[in-house]
């Protein structure tokens, strides 16, 4: 049986969302917040309108993408492109985790477009090859939070395609490499890599799916938060920080705090760096423990922000289904209870098994001070185990 470490992870926050907040993060860092004034005072719109500049500076967004913030976190940005764009064309939509498969009940039963579903079991991509990009509007998430499996790269979208690509970046915008030319609609909300605070989302528009705006009505009513034209022209004002409806300037002004720690590190490469060098602790830990696995079959495709793992060990697996979502239970509701690991259970619809957040404002050498303790936990809930069925 493993000995019971001794250190501890500084800091044991490894939920997926919200995410850890930056390093040294104090509630000092919002002193400076626009509270008790109007989000449309010259203030207000002030901060708004520099988060937005500061993501395009970060992200290195192309210029003549449009930026807005946008009600309902990254759902809301998400739905808010579904219902406002689609239902011109064919529509594909990709999916191989719980929130894909949203976009999936979306298309199919909401807005009712019939469209061609492209959708594989947890773990593994669908066969991106066989989605039509050149003629389909396409929809998918590019990170799956819940499966721990992301799109490797962008090449499989038509550089000519003749409908827009709708992209749910969540938990890959800041962590992964995103192809601009690629992608007309990207959507993210802050509570994800950058560890900021939830309710709001970014909508992140290129020309392409400003045309598709302003040339095509759907067939739907649109809620006012959905709506992003007027007379058939963009409403410009919501991506220059007039928002839809009332944001939280707490919240504006912790993610305006996160931009500029990430600024400080160095950008968009030091942030890709720092979830890198995260999830390969725990890859390499995977590598060399048998008793744990990828839920993500191919390496190609693993993320490194949400990893997502599953029991692999002999024993544990032959007593069926029920003991291993036991274990896995067990191992995080331990880790908690002794403050080493919070939120590390398996999304709710997912396989039973352990999810572990890498993004940037997760530290490495907690992750490192982490894997002594999931052997722990784990040789401890197995021996549980064993004992109940001797």
């Amino acid at each position: 049986m493993n000995a019971r470490p001794h250190a501890r992870p500084h800091v044991p926050h490894f939920s997926s969302g919200p995410c850890a907040k930056r390093p040294g993060w104090t509630p000092q860092a919002l002193s400076d917040a626009a509270l008790g004034r109007s989000h449309r005072s010259p203030l207000g719109k002030a901060k708004l309108a520099r988060a937005i500049d500061q993501t395009r500076s970060v992200l290195r967004v192309p210029a003549d993408y449009r930026i807005g913030i946008v009600p309902a976190s990254d759902t809301g940005a998400v739905e808010m492109a579904m219902w406002t764009m689609l239902g011109e064309r064919p529509v594909a939509v990709a999916a191989w985790e719980a929130f894909g498969k949203e976009w999936v009940t979306d298309a199919l039963k909401q807005l009712k477009i019939d469209p061609t579903i492209h959708q594989t079991p947890y773990g593994t991509l669908p066969d991106l090859a066989a989605i039509d990009t050149k003629t389909s509007d396409v929809v998918f998430t590019w990170n799956g939070t819940a499966a721990g499996v992301r799109v490797p790269d962008g090449d499989w979208i038509a550089a000519d395609r003749e409908g827009i690509t709708i992209c749910d970046a969540t938990s890959a915008a800041f962590a992964q490499a995103l192809p601009w030319d690629k992608l007309d609609v990207v959507t993210f909300s802050w509570q994800k890599v950058m560890g900021g605070e939830a309710a709001h989302g970014m909508l992140i528009l290129s020309p392409r799916a400003v045309a598709r705006l302003e040339s095509y009505t759907p067939a739907w009513p649109l809620p006012k938060v959905f709506r992003l034209t007027k007379g058939g022209a963009l409403i410009e004002g919501i991506f220059q920080g007039e928002t839809i409806n009332t944001p939280s300037m707490l919240a504006v002004e912790d993610y305006l705090d996160t931009l500029a720690w990430a600024e400080g590190l160095g950008g968009l490469p030091a942030l890709h760096a720092r979830a890198d060098a995260n999830a390969a602790v725990l890859h390499d830990w995977v590598a060399r423990t048998p008793w744990i696995d990828n839920l993500a079959a191919d390496p190609a495709t693993r993320s490194n922000t949400g990893v997502c793992l599953v029991i692999a060990d002999a024993d544990v697996l032959a007593r069926g289904d029920a003991a291993v979502a036991a274990v896995a239970k067990g191992i995080a509701k331990r880790l908690e209870h002794e403050g080493v690991a919070d939120d590390i259970a398996a999304y709710r619809d997912a396989p039973a098994g352990l999810r572990i957040w890498c993004g940037a404002t997760v530290e490495r050498a907690n992750l490192e001070a982490l894997t002594p303790w999931l052997d722990w936990a784990f040789a401890e809930e197995k021996a549980a185990l064993l004992a109940k069925a001797a």
